[in-house]
């Protein structure tokens, strides 16, 4: 059976889930979309372990880039881009930092105050 290919330009198609070897979740399922993704310079115990698209990922996050840039640079799905983080993550080749934390929202009272100061206008 020949490769399918969409053109010339594009090459060979390539399934997602052969990119996560069928898998579907990882360690970095609940990673957040703006968490930033930084390479910390690590060599893989084992380079065939590491595939063409993680070897990218740490190319790209030697400066932190965001999980959501991280997917559009790639052209590939939220998920597998999870997924291939989390197995970039589990070997400590990359360090995840969470979105700081935002402000606490106000009360319902300071709110209810506001609706009512906005209604006397």
């Amino acid at each position: 059976m020949t490769p399918e290919w969409m053109d010339e330009e594009a090459g060979p198609v390539v399934r997602p889930y052969a990119l996560t070897r069928g898998r579907a979740h990882s360690s970095a399922d609940d990673m957040d979309l703006i968490a930033m993704v930084t390479a910390v310079g690590k060599t893989p115990r084992d380079p065939a372990d590491i595939g063409p698209e993680q070897w990218r990922i740490l190319d790209i996050t030697a400066r932190a880039t965001s999980v959501v840039d991280l997917a559009s640079e790639l052209d590939l799905a939220l998920g597998v881009v999870r997924v291939l983080l989390g197995d970039l993550q589990d070997q400590g080749l990359i360090r995840v930092r969470p979105p700081a934390q935002v402000a606490p929202l106000p009360s319902e009272r300071i709110l209810k105050e506001v609706i009512n100061g906005l209604r006397a206008l």
